[in-house]
């Protein structure tokens, strides 16, 4: 009987032990809950102790956590419909205070979107499209305008998307302390046009591109022509150049002809007067060819004169 009864001490024991002792990491935070209600917190790592039964762990994270947002369709200062996807980073600061507003993490990304939500429609729906999307270092071209309402906007007017982000931050940070949050930093995830829109900007988009192949094929083809023109000046050139050596060369050759055939004249008169008059046989009297010329004639004393040998 005291044997059994040992043992169920020590059975109970085990127990209230188990329940009565808890660790806390490096990463965590707890709330110590009494009934439901809170009594303390514990935000040091290490062994902790607590009433068994009567008391309940709530653990929260120290580390910083993600917040996404539902992409929203929000109209910009300049009338401009776009769907804005944001993302953000938080942190638990006060868990006590956390448990007491909003009790888990699933309260406290609820209470978030209510807070970024609102905060970041405002932002987008006060700027430009353009300020959205650049940045705080963009160069504007000299003759870059915009205009809302019928007035101008000067590019020096306009800030980028992380002043506008900032500005974001600040605000937002303003009411995430009544709910133990701290928020570490927000930003955009993604812009995009809503479907009407985008269809729109792609075909000025793809007119604009095609206006610049357009350009840059004229530029092409003045080109092509210019350096056609010049080609062909430049063979008409090499031609007469040309033309004008095988004239020079011609001359030289001709003058050079009519002298050696002047010196071998001069030389014996009979035997220049014969040869040439062979040579014009040989190319007048061809094998199945005729000449008819009167016997008289000074172009048949030659074959006369070998007929009258014969």
């Amino acid at each position: 009987m005291k044997k059994g009864l040992l043992v169920v001490i020590i059975l109970v024991a085990v127990l209230v032990g188990q329940d009565a002792f808890y660790t806390v990491n490096e990463a965590e935070q707890v709330v110590i809950t009494q009934f439901g209600d809170p009594v303390r917190t514990v935000t040091e790592a290490g062994l902790n102790f607590k009433l068994p039964f009567a008391q309940n762990v709530n653990r929260f994270e120290k580390r910083i956590l993600k917040w996404d947002g539902e992409p929203n369709q929000i109209p910009t200062k300049d009338m401009r419909f776009i769907w804005v996807n944001t993302t953000a980073r938080w942190r638990i600061t006060d868990p006590l205070v956390f448990y007491r507003t909003v009790f888990n993490i699933q309260g406290g990304l609820s209470r978030l979107d209510n807070i970024l939500d609102s905060v970041v429609r405002d932002a987008v729906s006060s700027h430009l499209l353009a300020e959205l999307v650049r940045g705080s270092d963009y160069q504007a071209d000299a003759d870059e305008a915009f205009e809302v309402d019928g007035e101008a906007i000067g590019v020096d007017e306009m800030i980028g998307r992380e002043t506008i982000f900032r500005d974001v931050l600040e605000r937002a940070s303003t009411s995430t302390p009544a709910y133990g949050i701290e928020l570490v930093d927000i930003q955009i995830k993604r812009i995009n046009y809503v479907e009407q829109v985008r269809e729109r900007v792609y075909e000025r988009m793809i007119n604009e591109r095609k206006q610049v192949a357009a350009r840059y094929r004229s530029e092409g083809e003045g080109e092509k022509a210019n350096i056609l023109g010049e080609m062909d000046l430049e063979l008409q050139q090499i031609r007469s150049e040309a033309h004008r050596q095988v004239l020079e060369t011609r001359g030289d050759a001709d003058a050079r002809a009519a002298a050696i055939y002047a010196d071998a004249y001069n030389q014996d008169k009979e035997l220049y007067a014969f040869l040439r008059t062979m040579e014009s046989y040989q190319k007048t009297l061809t094998k199945n060819g005729k000449l008819v010329i009167s016997a008289d004639s000074d172009y048949y004393k030659y074959l006369r004169t070998r007929d009258a040998e014969f």
